[in-house]
């Protein structure tokens, strides 16, 4: 299977939509960046405890203690988020990217393709591997060193051929970036066919095992090291309703990850093999062009390509973490431990629940047999 060079001109939005109204860009995302920009940072804390002594407040001064308490505050509280990011994750490794050798599934389309032009105007070698035939995949320019594959990654016997191939035309594979998704069913559990639920397992999560295990002994074998990268979904724990094949196998992804990146610590390779997961909410692609974002406000729609610097930021720097955007996607470890009562309240707040069009729900009797819809 010959690489292909992926061509075209920059495309156009990837789901265009119309002009936003001023309100609408007001969000909870808005108002925190710019609160952990001001009075939320230690810098500025510190400014304003520099601007009391300049006016000579005495250091006993109720607005002095205040101030220089609350510096001290952030700064400790900043200290202790790094201290606790390098025993999580470790130290950074080495990260050249003209020695790097990026794949990325599902590169043809969203988020994955923007990952590729990226590094491909960056120089770096990048591998895109998506089940689109080349004279479909549509909006590409001639960028150096990017070099389309075609490959089902559901299927291991591809996965491993292409894997050999990428080694002869590229080098050893040191970035993974999981990033292909099947499309999104958005049916009740009883209508949902069990192939298309199959097809979501296959694609969104048993594809990730089968490239990693491909990819990842390149890695461990490369003195640099390498990276996994594995898109998830915050569905994956929200698990909204008509969502049942897509939360499940974003669940299933996120503890995928997890375990590895376990396996990788115990086994001392956890500062060699680096891992970051990705739990987002609505991101503006294909995808989800059919969902209704619940509540603007809390959740906005991310466009794709602050996903993708998010990702390429954290590659770059050598580091492991977790990515999660917007804003209330940080938050869902607390809404996990909330009583049923109060994430009950929650969801009914969000709209979660109602952010998929509905259709036949379970309305039939006992014995009458559901016709699964047509996908």
């Amino acid at each position: 299977m010959a690489p292909q060079r992926i061509l075209t001109t920059p495309s156009p939005s990837l789901n265009p939509t119309p002009p936003k109204q001023w309100h609408e860009h007001l969000t909870f995302d808005l108002f925190m960046t710019v609160l952990n920009r001001s009075i939320l940072h230690p810098f500025i804390a510190w400014i304003i405890v520099l601007c009391l002594r300049a006016q000579a407040t005495p250091y006993t001064h109720p607005a002095f203690l205040a101030a220089a308490g609350y510096a001290i505050f952030l700064t400790a509280l900043n200290i202790a988020f790094i201290i606790s990011d390098q025993i999580a994750y470790g130290a950074p490794r080495h990260v050249d990217l003209s020695e790097e050798v990026i794949v990325i599934t599902g590169g043809a389309s969203g988020v994955g393709r923007l990952i590729a032009q990226i590094y491909g105007l960056r120089g770096a070698s990048v591998a895109v591997l998506d089940i689109a035939e080349e004279k479909d995949v549509k909006g590409w320019e001639d960028v150096g060193g990017v070099e389309y594959y075609r490959c089902d990654i559901g299927v291991r016997g591809e996965i491993e051929a292409v894997a050999r191939k990428i080694q002869e035309d590229l080098g050893t594979p040191t970035v993974l970036v999981n990033c292909a998704a099947t499309r999104i069913n958005g049916q009740p559990l009883l209508s949902l066919s069990a192939e298309a639920f199959q097809k979501t397992i296959q694609t969104n999560l048993v594809a990730v095992f089968h490239t990693c295990q491909v990819f990842l002994p390149h890695m461990l074998s490369s003195e640099n090291g390498g990276t996994i990268v594995n898109v998830s979904s915050v569905l994956g724990q929200l698990c909204a309703a008509g969502l049942a094949d897509y939360s499940t196998s974003k669940a299933g992804l996120s503890a995928l990850h997890r375990t590895l990146e376990a396996e990788l610590r115990v086994s001392g390779n956890g500062d060699k093999v680096k891992m970051v997961l990705v739990e987002t909410g609505q991101i503006s692609t294909p995808l989800f062009k059919f969902i209704k974002t619940p509540n603007s406000f809390f959740a906005p729609m991310l466009e794709p390509i602050r996903v993708a610097q998010e990702i390429v930021s954290l590659i770059d720097k050598g580091e492991s973490g977790r990515i999660r955007l917007p804003t209330y996607a940080m938050l869902i470890n607390l809404y996990a431990a909330l009583p049923g009562g109060l994430q009950l309240i929650a969801r009914r707040l969000a709209g979660i629940d109602s952010a998929v069009p509905q259709v036949s729900f379970y309305t039939r009797q006992p014995g009458e047999k559901l016709k699964p819809q047509a996908e």
